[in-house]
């Protein structure tokens, strides 16, 4: 009897793990917002605490919180248009040896290698070519309903109209005191793991973008910004970061010893707050196998992209804690833990 309910469950698995990796994929418009914005709401949960301590009423704590988030995202949009306006104000110097440069790679390339390249188009009119445009309005349109949503579920997790812990309670941990205690554990690592990666995120592009302005590279407010952003895709961020500014340094700085140590100095910001600063301030509660994080972040990343890509590690943690709760899922939790291979950067 014992083997045959064993061999039923087994069966349920089966069908049922594939079917809710393809719910996540169809109706990742929704769990995308909801996830960041339950991220978003724990960041703000220490401030709604300390208000409802003073009396506050939770609809002014909510008014509150929204209006920090209006202004964080108001100040975002006015980097971006600074940024912008430097790019179009510097166009006309930047781009024309762009392309001088440009040319020259592929005389080179074709030179040595045989390489036969396509008849040259101008970079900028390529962007606006038609399907371009209607793929950037498509993409801005996207964003904003993401944006939508996870403001309306914002303002639902704050007013505690989506309760995890009961969620827990009722569902995976049936026992009152190991849901309490799950749920807490849950909250207080996540909201670590925001607070450490927003404030290495803000640090790491403050001065990838105080080494452009030093080293003379153009737009030193957008790269600043890009490390910043880019920084929030584990492990792979860094690298993009690198590799994509030392390929623009290599268009406006002569091949000499300047380039040499402006890309040194970047990969230097890398790893002084990726690799060293953060992992000390995540603690042991982000040890987590490199092989895992590894295998996380493909899945997520191939489940819902680059949304997927940033939330990876902190549902990994999500799910690592919940498996710690069981005995026969332990093992599980200790593989992703891993005790002798820990992940150097988070």
């Amino acid at each position: 009897m014992l083997d045959q309910r064993r061999t039923t469950n087994i069966l349920l698995l089966i069908v049922v793990i594939p079917l809710i990796f393809y719910l996540l994929k169809v109706l990742s418009f929704i769990f995308i917002p909801l996830i960041f914005s339950m991220f978003i709401a724990l960041l703000f949960l220490p401030l709604m605490r300390e208000l409802g301590r003073k009396k506050v009423p939770k609809f002014l704590s909510i008014l509150v919180v929204l209006l920090l988030v209006s202004a964080s995202v108001y100040l975002g949009v006015e980097l971006i248009q600074l940024s912008s306006k430097e790019i179009l104000a510097t166009k006309s110097e930047f781009f024309p040896k762009a392309e001088e440069k440009l040319a020259d790679l592929k005389v080179y390339l074709s030179d040595s290698f045989g390489i036969v390249f396509e008849k040259e188009q101008n970079i900028l009119a390529q962007f606006f070519e038609k399907e371009n445009i209607g793929s950037t309005f498509g993409f801005l349109r996207t964003f904003l309903t993401t944006l939508l949503m996870t403001a309306f579920f914002v303002v639902l997790w704050l007013a505690e109209s989506i309760n995890v812990h009961n969620l827990l309670n009722t569902t995976i941990l049936k026992q009152k005191h190991t849901s309490v205690k799950t749920f807490m554990k849950i909250e207080k690592d996540l909201i670590k793991f925001i607070k450490v990666k927003f404030l290495v995120s803000a640090l790491t592009g403050l001065f990838t973008g105080l080494m452009c302005v030093f080293f003379d590279v153009s737009f030193p407010i957008f790269w600043g910004l890009f490390a910043f952003a880019i920084n929030f895709v584990q492990m792979v961020g860094s690298f993009v970061s690198v590799i994509l500014l030392s390929i623009f340094a290599f268009v406006e700085l002569d091949p000499t010893s300047t380039l040499f140590f402006f890309i040194l100095s970047i990969t230097l910001v890398q790893v002084v707050f990726g690799a060293i600063l953060e992992p000390i301030f995540m603690g042991k509660s982000f040890s987590i196998n490199i092989i895992a994080v590894l295998v996380m972040l493909m899945f997520w990343g191939f489940l819902w992209g680059i949304p997927g890509l940033i939330m990876a590690i902190p549902i990994t943690v999500f799910i690592k804690i919940i498996l710690e709760q069981f005995p026969s899922t332990k093992i599980i939790a200790s593989l992703l833990s891993g005790k002798e291979t820990k992940i150097e950067k988070l």
